[in-house]
């Protein structure tokens, strides 16, 4: 690839520090930067989610993670390590989706310059978009430095994706038989950012919050419907005990499993790609199974679906945010939730 005649330039550099649902969500923009520049994507992020959702993304070149943006450039080795990367790396368009001041100093003390950024525009920040229609709007646009690019049709990139490559599926396969998952699993995803990082804290009166009576009725439906289905309770190691209220909710049933301290991420997505469905609040989960096609129910509290919601092949039911901020999962009934996941076979993506 050539710029206006110069030396070949870098790959396109996509900059995404978020969440692990954000991260799903940015295989959008990194597919379509990919096929317009005919190369792989390098990006810059943070977390520790970020490396094992994008493990088997096909475009992924490197990944460059900074551990801290606000933290006092002296006193933060990662971000050292970056700027000595960005200055080594070359020229080439740099995908800006970050909008903090922090990370603007760090690409320029890095060396990047501004004909070489493409960032959101003012227009498209204000309006209330879905993450991946965003990113499709971003890489269509180029930076004022002229690079050279393929014509390709950006709809086909609009559905995020995660790959599972064989060995996760054999993993999952032994590990399935070694805890006796058989039958249909339907999964259920109570927990969101905040029970993640503080469990039980200050958590029952978060706009997500949803009572484990309610989770325990869904179980309980949902086992009468499917009488030989697992119900398998999913989070990180933090909300173990957010996971137990729900078990003891539903009577401690040996079909409702608490996987809080057994569910790495490469494992979860595997389970994803294989589950009957899952049943969650707005969380990074959900984004995750609606880009492998595992049916889905979400639920809403204050944020917009409009901007939020997850997109995928299978089908997707959502529930709530009817109000905007004052919208509330408690205010959604096991009823409606219930009725929405017997749904799921009726809906189309």
């Amino acid at each position: 690839m050539t710029t206006n005649g110069d030396a070949a330039s870098a790959p396109p550099l996509v900059v995404r520090c978020g969440a692990l649902g954000d991260m799903v969500m940015l295989t959008t923009l990194m597919r379509l930067a990919a096929a317009r520049h005919e190369s792989q994507v390098d990006v810059i992020s943070s977390g520790g989610w970020t490396a094992p959702v994008l493990a088997h993304e096909p475009t992924l070149g490197h990944l460059q993670l900074v551990t801290s943006r606000k933290t006092p450039y002296p006193l933060c080795p990662s971000q050292w390590a970056l700027v000595r990367w960005l200055r080594a790396r070359g020229r080439g368009p740099v995908y800006l989706c970050d909008t903090d001041p922090e990370m603007r100093r760090l690409l320029a003390r890095g060396g990047v310059r501004p004909d070489d950024l493409v960032e959101r525009d003012a227009e498209e920040i204000g309006t209330e978009m879905l993450w991946p229609d965003r990113w499709l709007r971003l890489g269509q646009r180029d930076p004022a430095r002229c690079y050279a690019t393929a014509e390709v049709d950006a709809a086909q990139f609009r559905l995020p994706r995660l790959v599972i490559p064989e060995p996760s599926r054999h993993a999952l396969a032994q590990w399935r038989e070694r805890e006796g998952l058989q039958g249909p699993l339907v999964l259920f995803q109570p927990g969101n950012k905040r029970t993640h990082k503080r469990g039980k804290v200050m958590t029952a009166d978060h706009p997500k919050h949803w009572d484990p009576g309610n989770w325990a009725a869904v179980a309980g439906a949902v086992l009468a419907e499917l009488p030989g289905a697992q119900v398998l309770l999913c989070g990180s190691p933090p909300e173990h005990a957010v996971l137990e209220d729900i078990r003891a909710a539903a009577g401690h049933r040996p079909q409702v499993r608490n996987l809080a301290n057994d569910l790495p991420i490469p494992r979860l997505f595997a389970l994803l790609e294989q589950a009957h469905s899952l049943v969650s609040v707005d969380t990074g989960p959900a984004h995750a199974a609606a880009a492998l096609g595992c049916p889905l129910v979400v639920l809403f509290g204050a944020a917009p679906p409009s901007k939020w919601r997850p997109i995928g092949a299978g089908p997707i039911a959502v529930l709530g945010g009817e109000h905007g901020e004052r919208s509330r999962v408690a205010d959604i009934s096991p009823e409606a939730v219930i009725a929405a996941w017997r749904g799921l076979s009726n809906l189309r993506p």
